[in-house]
């Protein structure tokens, strides 16, 4: 063999070598490209998860906060309530308050009236002795 052939051979091993090396490393790419797509998926996986875990949590405040403003609706409407309550109340108080007032004015003339009555009442009574008196001072005379 002479020095060509022995040549042309490391050549041909030198370019078998390299398509090999060249082989490897495109396996070895896609290896590494099967597991970044499986972590990818992974990452994906539990981000998919999380969504759902935030949707919930979200749907949850959503209902807390409906809550929250329902309850301050009703105590708003209570309160309301409350104040036309008291206003009635107010008004009622007033009225009685003023018929009690008239009460006390119509008792006042009614004990007014009455002191007149015993007054006159009083005042017959002396009339009735005079006449009485008289009568009897002046029968007696006549007989």
């Amino acid at each position: 063999m002479g020095p060509r052939v022995v040549m042309a051979a490391f050549r041909d091993m030198e370019e078998v070598s390299q398509g090999l090396l060249s082989l490897l490393g495109a396996n070895r790419a896609e290896a590494q490209q099967r597991r970044l797509l499986g972590r990818h998926e992974q990452v994906v996986e539990r981000l998919l998860e999380t969504q759902d875990s935030v949707e919930q949590r979200l749907q949850e405040i959503l209902a807390a906060e409906k809550e929250v403003a329902q309850s301050l609706l009703d105590a708003k409407e209570q309160a309301h309530q409350g104040g036309a309550e008291l206003q009635q109340l107010e008004a009622e108080l007033q009225k009685a308050g003023e018929e009690d007032t008239r009460l006390k004015t119509s008792l006042l003339q009614l004990t007014r009236e009455l002191g007149e009555l015993k007054e006159t009442e009083a005042s017959l009574e002396r009339q009735e002795r005079e006449v009485d008196e008289d009568t009897t001072v002046t029968i007696p005379s006549a007989v």
